[in-house]
């Protein structure tokens, strides 16, 4: 007999980002049932959680809005608690702004941070020690809207994507340069492969292209050793996230538009996820979500995916062996606007 999914996962819980609450939420793993929010300042984005020091990490982007479209950047992470669900400390990054994608080295005390460039600078990653919780330097990516990234398991190399930017960032983490430019027509989210020999990253990016320059959506597959694309996974809507599962699910979260009658211009239309194996590039299924899917995560042991859907203000709970939805959660419910940035938090050993 099949064990549930939810089994053995007493004390586990998710965490929420609620861009425009603004706040954090939190929910039971076993049966998402609500445990509480905390207030936040303006705009949190994206979250990681630091299982060594037992704290979870939340960027604060913008004052108000989106990339690209929005009325200031901001400089501040914040750092909270999540068993007391308080806030340990907001770590003041200025004069960099607009501090977006979150990765943790937890063996080297490492936090990565992407930030926004400015007139006379790139963007960049941002090197933060997680005990003493201040930058120990920055890495330049050559492109002004830096957005996502990953690191290795090895913690030696970072892959970054770049909005607009033609081509994704490579960074020798322990050098702390960049290495290398991948040819990509602009990018979104992005994964790397547990033995670090693969990336795989969504393009194009959200936006507008030239109409000469249109690139099919889907995800471009990078030889890590060539800084190369090798393969295209293709896609029939753009895709944002991008997560990859501790068995091996390579995770996609499609934006799908659609014809508004009442309006006779375009809408949100509920959004896809679609599986595929990282090993095989087959694809293994798809499963339909909330509108606008942001941002995903998984448990540990792979076998729950949580997708985030921002129109809708609703995460999506879903069963990767069936490829089937266990539940909705409707943060919107809760007077919670924006889910964005999710991180799943393991109960204390």
């Amino acid at each position: 007999m099949r064990q549930s999914p939810r089994a053995g996962r007493e004390g586990d819980v998710l965490a929420v980002v609620s861009q425009s609450g603004p706040s954090v939420s939190f929910f039971d793993a076993c049966d998402d049932h609500y445990l509480g929010s905390l207030e936040t300042i303006a705009q949190p984005h994206e979250l990681c959680f630091d299982p060594t020091q037992r704290l979870l990490w939340c960027s604060n982007t913008y004052d108000s809005g989106f990339y690209g479209a929005n009325s200031g950047r901001r400089t501040e992470l914040t750092l909270i608690d999540p068993d007391t669900r308080g806030i340990v400390e907001v770590v003041d990054l200025a004069p960099e702004h607009a501090p977006h994608g979150l990765a943790l080295d937890a063996a080297r005390g490492r936090l990565y941070v992407t930030v926004e460039g400015s007139d006379d600078r790139s963007g960049g990653v941002l090197v933060i020690d997680t005990q003493t919780r201040r930058p120990l330097g920055r890495i330049d990516t050559g492109a002004p809207g830096s957005h996502w990234v990953v690191i290795d398991a090895a913690g030696r190399t970072g892959y970054v994507t770049n909005k607009e930017a033609r081509f994704m960032s490579v960074l020798d983490l322990e050098r702390g340069v960049l290495a290398a430019k991948v040819e990509v027509a602009g990018s979104e989210g992005l994964a790397v492969s547990a033995d670090g020999t693969r990336a795989f990253v969504a393009a194009p990016h959200l936006g507008p292209s030239p109409s000469e320059e249109a690139t099919p959506p889907g995800i471009k597959v990078i030889d890590t050793k060539t800084a190369s694309v090798i393969d295209t996974l293709p896609l029939a809507d753009t895709v944002m996230p991008v997560h990859l599962t501790s068995t091996g699910r390579l995770l996609a979260g499609e934006v799908r538009m659609e014809d508004d009658p009442t309006s006779g211009g375009r809408r949100m239309a509920p959004g896809r996820l679609t599986v595929f194996s990282a090993d095989t590039h087959k694809q293994l299924g798809q499963v339909e979500v909330g509108p606008c899917p942001l941002t995903m995560t998984s448990s540990p042991d792979g076998r729950i995916a949580y997708v985030a859907c921002h129109a809708s203000s609703t995460v999506d709970v879903v069963d990767l062996e069936t490829l089937t939805t266990l539940n909705r959660i409707d943060h919107a419910a809760l007077g919670e606007v924006g889910a964005h940035g999710l991180a799943y938090i393991p109960r204390p050993a």
